[in-house]
């Protein structure tokens, strides 16, 4: 298992705090796939928001933490060094439950499909086992 901390991640991923969605990477394998954690606390900036009386981490959220944690597989590989990993689609996605402070979010995506620069993860966020988000990912590498 190769595992990865915050300061490793950030020297993969360009995305910095607030827009960093991923703390932790478990188990990864370059162009293959990539296991991480969000570890969820009132403190996220997009609590204030969302919603006041009932905190709930935003959907599109969850599924940018499973792109960046794809993105994490992607740009380690030695050609991608230093690129971007783009949004190109989403589909298949759906939501089944809520991820609320507290939870640690768990993200797992497997590269399904690439050719050249574009390819496809499939992706799955939990909590305690329980699936929360799902869906397939398409991206692009600038």
């Amino acid at each position: 298992m190769k595992s990865l901390q915050i300061n490793e991640i950030k020297e993969i991923l360009p995305h910095r705090h607030p827009f960093l969605l991923v703390d932790r990477i478990e188990d990864y394998e370059p162009g293959q796939y990539a296991i991480g954690y969000k570890c969820v606390t009132y403190r996220e900036d997009f609590f204030a928001g969302h919603f006041p009386q009932e905190p709930v981490m935003p959907g599109v959220l969850i599924i940018e933490a499973l792109a960046q944690t794809g993105a994490v597989a992607i740009l380690s590989q030695p050609e991608n060094k230093g690129k971007i990993a783009f949004f190109g689609g989403i589909d298949k996605c759906r939501f089944r439950g809520k991820v609320v402070p507290g939870d640690m979010l768990r993200l797992e995506t497997k590269i399904i499909k690439q050719k050249g620069p574009v390819g496809i993860g499939e992706a799955t966020a939990s909590v305690d086992g329980k699936v929360v988000a799902s869906g397939q990912l398409t991206f692009m590498i600038g």
